[in-house]
């Protein structure tokens, strides 16, 4: 949503200031013989997926459920193109602390679909809501061009998600989730931007060093706050380590369920076969570096 921006813009030519531009000009220190301009970068609120229901009530965001950014400039690109911020990982995560107009939280604690709404954002105000990048026809392989309208993305429903997959939303922001053998009642936090980073820091360790074991477990340890009430570290890993592959892919899909995020799939036509299905945008590296 965004904000009328028009007296930003130094655009506002209210009757007030036409009746006296002697005494408007000098009072900026403008000669009166020229119009004076002003830029002030235009601000929009972005709505959340997460509603700020799954942060905690002492933090920033509890139940907030918009966020204003400023439209990017020259400054973010400048910041995008970073070899130092590149290498380190680090730029987007730069760029977006850059806009946010509330400075009391940091990108990190952000929700990762909240943050992902940032970004479509962001990127919209600096390159407009067409994005145009390279595809691959799941049918025939070919590889071409397609234009995506990131105008204004839906939100998933993450309440109605909840209660078709018997989830309790309790008031802390966690969720509680049955698992079908067991019987465990595990309760769940949702993973924030910071978290992510670890993650991907401890796969590209492990990929480096070759070592046995993929990411699930990992995700496991980084969301699951507690089995049957039993919050200790020791039953939590023992749970983790002994639990039936049924649960496992149980709480993997009704988690990725569940979590809040904006909805990037849309129709999909090939040019060179016509196939046809709904396809999820490919945010790829041309997402905010285009060509």
């Amino acid at each position: 949503m965004s904000r009328n921006n028009q007296s930003r813009l130094g655009l506002d030519n209210s009757p007030e200031h036409e009746d006296t531009p002697a005494a408007a000009t000098a009072a900026v220190g403008v000669a009166p013989e020229g119009p004076a301009f002003s830029w002030s970068v235009p601000t929009e609120f972005v709505e959340l997926p997460s509603k700020g229901v799954f942060y905690p009530k002492d933090h920033p965001l509890h139940h907030k459920t918009s966020l204003e950014i400023r439209f990017m400039t020259a400054k973010e690109e400048d910041i995008l193109t970073s070899r130092t911020l590149l290498k380190e990982g680090v730029a987007l995560d730069r760029m977006l602390q850059n806009i946010l107009i509330d400075k009391s939280f940091s990108v990190d604690d952000l929700l990762v679909g909240d943050k992902n709404a940032l970004l479509v954002a962001a990127r919209r105000t600096g390159y407009g809501a067409d994005y145009n990048t390279r595809v691959s026809c799941p049918a025939c392989g070919t590889l071409g061009e397609h234009s995506f309208d990131i105008s204004s993305p839906p939100c998933k429903d993450f309440a109605q998600e909840a209660n078709e997959s018997g989830v309790i939303l309790n008031p802390d922001g966690l969720m509680e989730i049955l698992l079908p053998m067991s019987k465990a009642q595990v309760v769940c936090r949702l993973l924030n931007s910071g978290d992510e980073a670890k993650l991907a820091k401890q796969l590209e360790r492990k990929t480096k060093s070759k070592s046995v074991g993929g990411t699930t477990l990992d995700s496991f340890r980084a969301y699951i706050v507690s089995v049957n009430g039993d919050e200790s570290v020791f039953t939590i890993e023992s749970f983790i380590q002994n639990m039936p592959a049924r649960d496992a892919r149980h709480l993997r899909n009704i988690y990725a369920s569940v979590v809040p995020n904006i909805i990037l799939d849309q129709e999909f036509t090939c040019n060179n076969c016509g196939f046809e299905t709904e396809m999820e945008v490919p945010l790829g590296v041309d997402f905010f570096w285009p060509e």
